[in-house]
């Protein structure tokens, strides 16, 4: 039995808690046509499920809760219950995809399956079909959802030959069962700390800086967490969503980042920034300097770990500068906020929560979590997320992927969310609202195209007055 780690089965509580919280990201891949049909592309789903033991486990909840969920494989496991296909009502434009988009992540997974599906979109305009890959975020993050891709799909036009299975679903455990590993664990924690901690101590000049940088990064960390000021930005979020994108193109963003400085993540943020403040004064509200705090998750993965599927994440809070009306001037605030956050060490804090939970008694961890949880709701207002994407092109069934379009969920007060992926050359802001508060989500969206299209331009008289 695999157990979820903290973070992981943080997502999970978040359902518990929230009845209108769905929890899934999800990715929409637009491939060339002609679509395969649903017993081909069923068929290349099948060869890679060895590949994804995951995917082929379900969660159980431990009673009492006194250990956390574990993974545990479904001995009734059937594909064709994960793998669906519908089709787009003419004439298959962005408006079709999107409203199907936010039908399906209006809609839990079910927790008595494995949690996941994909869904073989037909009908898209110009020939191409698409597949909404939706897997809980308890399962991956950012960095381990891409992965996926790299698994499922092949790297040349070239299908790969299916993979040898063997699976053969073990014995699922019962409730006494799982009572029984998790009084075990319990009893092990001592141990289990003592043995981290003797690693940790072979260093003590590293423990000390680590500690150090861990206490500042708290301390900054809780000195953010204070209420956003108030606007029509927050609110509980209902059931049903809302979702669009905007594409960019990444060369541009490069050429921003070249001419103005930082990095593209301070250019993507400078756009988002643009984005909310156009979002804020058509809703008639004067944007000002803390109204619009971010969640920027880190990713803390050594390289060679994109394979594991959990979350592996830290976290800072920004303030997006909506209070800043030069497009320039905005993007240098959003610098100075982003190397600002990196020198307190607030994602090393986080980190090492997570961490230190590993080694403390589920039910504690899960209790402060849930009230740490319910604190700061009123000083985050979004979530911002970054995630590379493939650089070379991906294929399945010899049909090559044309652009990824990504999806973040939203809970709670946070009523908008916006996910950013980078595919070959292409960049997408993909951006998902709360269906009753954000019907004007399409503000939101031509706010940050004007953003990019300002610094763009902005990057361009850089360059041309330093050639003069």
């Amino acid at each position: 039995m695999d157990r979820l780690n903290p973070l992981d089965a943080r997502f999970i509580d978040a359902e518990d808690e929230d009845p209108h919280a769905s929890m899934a990201i999800a990715s929409i891949a637009v491939f060339e046509g002609p679509a395969p049909s649903y017993e081909e592309f069923l068929g290349a789903i099948a060869g890679r499920l060895p590949l994804v033991p995951r995917y082929r486990q379900k969660l159980r909840t431990v009673p009492l809760r006194i250990g956390p969920p574990v993974w545990v494989e479904d001995p009734q496991f059937d594909l064709r219950y994960h793998v669906r296909q519908t089709a787009l009502p003419a004439p298959g434009e962005d408006a079709e995809l999107s409203r199907l988009m936010a039908r399906i992540m209006g809609q839990r997974l079910d927790r008595a399956h494995p949690l996941w599906e994909y869904w073989l979109v037909e009908g898209l305009a110009g020939g191409h079909w698409a597949l909404i890959s939706k897997v809980h975020h308890c399962m991956v993050d950012g960095v381990s959802g891409t992965d996926l891709y790299r698994v499922i799909f092949d790297s040349s036009p070239a299908p790969a030959p299916p993979t040898k299975d063997t699976w053969a679903p073990a014995a699922e455990p019962s409730s006494a069962d799982l009572v029984a590993a998790a009084v075990l664990d319990l009893a092990l924690l001592p141990v289990n700390g003592a043995r981290a901690l003797a690693g940790v101590v072979v260093h003590p000049d590293r423990l000390a800086k680590d500690t150090i940088d861990t206490v500042r990064g708290a301390a900054r960390l809780a000195s953010s967490l204070v209420p956003a000021t108030t606007s029509s930005l927050t609110g509980r979020v209902g059931q049903q969503r809302r979702y669009t994108w905007v594409r960019a193109s990444l060369d541009d963003v490069k050429a921003v980042k070249q001419q103005l400085g930082g990095t593209v993540n301070d250019v993507v943020l400078a756009a988002i920034s643009s984005g909310y403040r156009a979002f804020l004064l058509s809703r008639g509200e004067q944007p000002e300097a803390h109204m619009v705090p971010t969640l920027v998750p880190v990713s803390v993965r050594a390289p060679g770990e994109e394979n594991i599927y959990e979350n592996r994440v830290a976290a800072i809070l920004a303030h997006l500068p909506v209070d800043v009306v030069d497009p320039v001037e905005r993007h240098a605030a959003i610098r100075s906020e982003m190397s600002m956050l990196k020198a307190s060490n607030e994602a090393t804090a986080s980190e090492a929560f997570v961490s230190i939970a590993r080694f403390l008694p589920f039910p504690l961890v899960s209790l402060g979590a849930r009230l740490a949880f319910r604190a700061p709701q009123r000083a985050i207002v979004t979530v911002t997320t970054n995630v590379p994407g493939p650089r070379e092109p991906l294929y399945c069934l010899s049909r090559r992927l044309v652009e990824i379009l990504p999806y973040v969920p939203v809970a709670t007060t946070v009523l908008t969310g916006i996910s950013v992926f980078t595919y070959c050359d292409k960049l997408t802001f993909g951006i998902t609202g709360d269906y009753d508060t954000t019907a004007d989500l399409d503000v939101l969206a031509q706010g940050i195209h004007d953003g990019v299209a300002e610094l763009v331009k902005a990057a361009a008289m850089h360059r041309e007055w330093h050639r003069r």
